[in-house]
């Protein structure tokens, strides 16, 4: 799969040092030439990317970042000017807070899968080593392109098809938590949109009175459960959305009503596709806890089998033992 760069700038932040580092911007002049390098660049960008756990966010009504993206897009601003006001105001916005550091600034205007998408990110710089041709070791900086925090991506196929949806943007939650989430929404002005764990949690519920409303046995139950989750696995592996009416084409029909009517005249507010969240939907074959030292995970056609919970003692009954944990208890008794 290739990918179709058509505009695309480079900016560095850089922290001065001192005893009250500050956060000042070297803008280039000029757009970045597109070249197979950068392509190449961009196209592991946009897999990394894909591959982060994301969450999703809307423009707020004042929001100045979507009235300049505005102007770009009907043609009253060019990309260069642009690309250095977000860079001023990406800076002013970080400087905010304690763990504020340098990068190089990256905005891309870039087509893949006949979708328009705007991708912005600071990405840190690495040291490393190089032999060169004359067989000598030098020390070289380069761009840690895979593995990157402060990101965001804007589909603007979708942007200018329904400006009224809640997933157009996404945004990366980063590995320092809140904070990263929290500047950054703030120097696009945006809020949180679509919540995909909320959906996933639904959905799992949905399945669930689904089955029970079709007055099925445990077995049968599973075995549903099953079907669902087979279908959203399927999804996850090839990086595509849980569709609603392809999940329901996987699932029985019950009571003379199929898993989509069920969802839509129950009200559930789920969305006609939804984005899956592996945790979550793991849920549907298997039981899984931990706490006080103890870890436990287990199919969910073993409960009533294998397993035997004891409600009123609050304990667990496992009849026949993994080999390995067995072994253990074995070498340690």
């Amino acid at each position: 799969m290739s990918i179709n760069v058509t505009e695309i700038v480079l900016h560095q932040l850089h922290q001065s040092g001192g005893e009250t580092p500050e956060l000042t911007t070297i803008l280039r002049e000029e757009r970045l030439p597109i070249s197979p390098e950068v392509e190449q660049m961009m196209l592991q960008l946009h897999q990394a990317y894909q591959g982060k756990a994301k969450a999703y966010g809307v423009f707020q009504s004042e929001s100045v970042f979507a009235q300049q993206l505005n102007r770009l897009l009907e043609g009253e601003n060019d990309f260069l000017p642009f690309s250095q006001s977000c860079a001023k105001m990406l800076a002013t916005e970080l400087a905010k807070y304690p763990f504020a550091a340098g990068g190089s600034f990256i905005l891309c205007r870039y087509t893949f899968l006949a979708t328009e998408y705007l991708f912005i990110a600071l990405i840190d710089s690495r040291s490393s080593m190089l032999v060169d041709d004359k067989l000598e070791v030098k020390r070289t900086e380069y761009l840690e392109i895979s593995q990157y925090d402060i990101a965001c991506r804007i589909n603007l196929t979708e942007l200018r098809i329904d400006a009224q949806s809640n997933r157009y943007l996404t945004f990366i939650k980063g590995r320092v938590g809140r904070k990263v989430a929290d500047f950054f929404m703030d120097f696009l002005s945006a809020e949180e949109g679509l919540n995909p764990q909320l959906q996933n949690q639904t959905l799992l519920q949905a399945v669930s009175d689904y089955c029970e409303q079709g007055e099925l046995n445990s077995n049968q139950i599973q075995a549903v459960k099953k079907q669902a989750f087979d279908y959203c696995k399927g999804q996850m592996n090839n990086g595509e959305e849980i569709a609603l009416h392809e999940l329901s084409d996987h699932l029985p029909t019950l009571n003379e009503q199929s898993f989509a009517n069920f969802t839509q005249t129950q009200d559930y507010g789920l969305e006609e596709s939804i984005p899956p969240v592996r945790n979550a939907l793991k849920t549907l074959t298997k039981y899984a806890g931990s706490g006080k030292g103890v870890t436990i995970s287990f199919d969910a056609e073993l409960l009533g089998q294998r397993i035997i919970w004891d409600e009123l003692n609050d304990s667990l009954t496992i009849k026949g033992l993994p080999a390995n944990l067995r072994d253990q208890l074995e070498r340690n008794k």
